[in-house]
C-alpha cells in the first residue's frame, strides 16, 4: 500500500520534471546564439596570425577603435588591419604583395591629433624638488632595491637566507667531524 501511494505521489512530480526540461530545452533551441562583433572577429584573427580579407570598411574601422591597448602595443596588429582595410578599399597592399608591406600607412585624423597632444619633453636636466633629474641616467643602489621590494617578499629571502646559513653550517659541522674522526 506504501509503495502505490509513493509512486502516485511521483507521478505528477515527474511529469512536472519532464515538462520543466522539455520546457527548458524549448526556450534554449529558440534563443539565437550569442555573437562576436566583427570587428573582435578581426581583432582575433589578427592575434592568432589568420588573414584579415574579407570584412567590410565599416568591420576594420570598428575593429581599429576597439583594439585593446596590450595588441595595439605589443603587436603590429593595428598597421595589418590598416593595410587589410586599404586592401579592401582598392589601394595597394593586399596579402602578397611585398612593396605594401614596406609602404607607410597614413595616420588618421584622429591618430594624428593624439599624436601631436603628446607632450614634447627634452633631454636637458630637470629639476625636481631639491635634487637634479637626468633622463636615461638611472642610479641604483641596494636600498633603493630593497625599498621597492613588498614586505613579504624581503621576509620570505630572508627566511631563505637563513636556511641556506643553516644548510651550509650543517655541511661543515659534517666536515669537521668526518676529519676529526679519521
Amino acid at each position: 500500500m506504501r509503495i502505490a501511494s509513493s509512486q502516485r505521489r511521483l507521478a505528477p512530480m515527474a511529469r512536472g520534471l519532464l515538462l520543466g526540461l522539455l520546457l527548458a530545452a524549448a526556450l534554449l533551441s529558440i534563443a539565437s546564439p550569442a555573437r562576436a562583433s566583427t570587428g573582435g572577429t578581426i581583432i582575433d584573427r589578427c592575434i592568432h596570425g589568420q588573414p584579415l580579407s574579407g570584412f567590410s570598411q565599416q568591420a576594420y574601422r570598428e575593429a581599429l577603435a576597439n583594439l585593446p591597448t596590450e595588441v595595439e602595443e605589443y603587436s603590429d596588429c593595428a598597421n595589418l588591419i590598416r593595410r587589410a582595410e586599404l586592401s579592401a578599399a582598392g589601394g595597394a597592399g593586399g596579402a602578397g604583395e611585398p612593396a605594401a608591406a614596406t609602404a607607410p600607412i597614413p595616420l588618421s585624423p584622429a591618430e594624428r591629433r593624439a599624436l601631436n597632444n603628446v607632450p614634447k619633453v627634452g633631454s636637458a636636466p630637470l629639476r625636481v624638488g631639491n635634487q637634479v633629474v637626468r633622463p636615461g641616467v638611472a642610479h641604483v643602489n641596494i636600498a633603493s632595491a630593497l625599498n621597492s621590494l613588498p614586505s613579504p617578499l624581503i621576509a620570505l629571502l630572508a627566511l631563505l637566507f637563513a636556511c641556506a646559513l643553516l644548510l651550509a653550517g650543517r655541511a661543515i659541522r659534517d666536515r669537521v667531524r668526518a676529519h676529526r674522526a679519521r
